[in-house]
């Protein structure tokens, strides 16, 4: 009998490592998503007598599509994404280009970027679908890279050689990373040109480059920032020559002294500072504000969180934030796959870089850059790529446990199958 029991208990399937869906990241979008549009209710219709329901209600919108994006992409395989991430790059390099010429002139004048379609009601910007497709090509790259280590037996290289090799491969990852960095580099968006830097620098870390090569890049790469933080102490006229704006200079001023002209630059983060602190500690509650902060439904909608639910709110968002990333890297754990494990060290590195960039702007620690906070702030286009990234991440687990029939009958799968013959396959097997 104690036999039997044994054998049972030894047979009995593991729920946990049968799951395909890993359901504490769904459950923390699906509260971010319930929060966002909380939060844009009450800045939009709550805070004005005269405000409008339309903002809360396109939000709902386009978080509908980004589930229904989040399921889709969810259920495309390890070779299909593999493949399509040339197509996607050279589609978001296209979409790059077209923005510089038909880019929209209201809000270029308004936020000084040129980097925005405007359809109808609907503003769409293609840098924001440029930063998953440039986390897929990084992951294509790296995997193939990884690929040819193992044939030419790079553990058994010189260490010369074998700093050749991976300096080679450095530059290789730089040329495709040049491209759309040059482009948003045009468009005077600052806070993407970041954000690709940041992602640039995490698929490096995890590529398997020797630290030979990594740690002199890395020191270069702090001279350089702190070399152009004097220059915007000291000589601005260079950095002007190079292409930098007066509004980013206003930025940098107002968050150097964020109280210093609160009739212009510095307003905006004054007001929010403003907002956090007087929320207190639990806040005022939904709804109430007794403090004016310009666009705090996108850019500066932690100002809302902090003002409504006082410190509390805004630490259980962080809080949430960090659950979501730490089952991230653990789902990086989980595969052995170089594709994979590049993709979400890609996709983090995006979303921890949006988090601190936005919250740390408007508690007054980092200069404001425009950057959205992820699943929250208001914004169709940014919304799509962070449910394009999740579902990324949520098919790595999910296709652990797919079979080859199930592959072969999804619809999903044959679609984007067809996308990639776009690219003929003398390029695809180049890259």
């Amino acid at each position: 009998m104690e036999k039997q029991r044994t054998s049972n208990q030894r047979t009995k399937p593991n729920k946990k490592s049968n799951q395909r869906i890993d359901y504490t990241i769904l459950t923390v979008v699906i509260i971010l998503a319930l929060l966002s549009i909380g939060m844009i209710f009450s800045t939009t219709y709550l805070q004005f007598s005269t405000g409008s329901l339309t903002p809360t209600i396109m939000q709902s919108v386009w978080y509908i599509i980004g589930f229904g994006l989040l399921a889709i992409t969810m259920r495309i395989d390890r070779q299909t994404l593999y493949d399509f991430a040339v197509v996607s790059y050279f589609i978001g390099i296209i979409l790059l280009i077209l923005v510089l010429f038909f880019y929209d002139r209201e809000l270029a004048i308004t936020n000084g970027a040129k980097s925005w379609f405007t359809i109808g009601p609907i503003s769409f910007q293609p840098s924001e679908i440029m930063k998953i497709a440039y986390i897929l090509l990084m992951g294509r790259l790296v995997h193939q890279y990884n690929e040819d280590a193992r044939i030419d037996g790079l553990e058994a290289m010189h260490r010369k050689e074998r700093m050749r090799y991976d300096f080679s491969f450095l530059m290789k990852l730089l040329s495709w990373t040049l491209p759309p960095l040059l482009l948003v580099i045009l468009q005077n968006d600052l806070g993407t040109t970041l954000v690709f830097l940041v992602m640039f620098i995490g698929v490096v870390f995890v590529s398997g480059i020797t630290w030979h090569i990594i740690t002199p890049a890395f020191l270069i790469g702090i001279f350089i920032a702190v070399f152009v933080l004097l220059l915007v102490i000291y000589n601005r006229d260079i950095l002007e020559f190079f292409g930098f704006q007066s509004y980013q200079f206003a930025r940098i001023d107002s968050w150097l002294n964020p109280f210093g002209n609160t009739a212009n630059e510095s307003y905006q983060l004054a007001q929010s500072l403003k907002a956090i602190g007087s929320g207190g500690i639990i806040g005022k509650g939904i709804g109430n504000f007794e403090v004016y902060v310009p666009v705090r439904e996108s850019d500066m909608i932690f100002a809302t969180i902090g003002e409504n639910f006082g410190f509390i709110g805004g630490a259980l968002v962080i809080l949430l934030y960090f659950i979501l990333i730490y089952q991230m890297i653990a789902v990086s754990y989980q595969t052995h796959d170089a594709f994979y494990a590049t993709i979400v060290a890609g996709i983090v590195m995006m979303l921890t870089f949006h988090i601190v960039e936005n919250i740390g702007m408007s508690v007054g620690l980092l200069p404001l850059t425009g950057i959205p906070l992820p699943f929250i702030s208001m914004g169709g286009t940014s919304l799509v790529n962070n449910m394009l990234s999740v579902g990324i991440i949520l098919s790595i687990e999910y296709h652990e446990h797919s079979t080859k029939e199930e592959l072969e009958k999804s619809w999903i799968i044959r679609g984007v199958r067809h996308l990639n013959r776009l690219v003929p396959q003398q390029v695809m097997k180049k890259i």
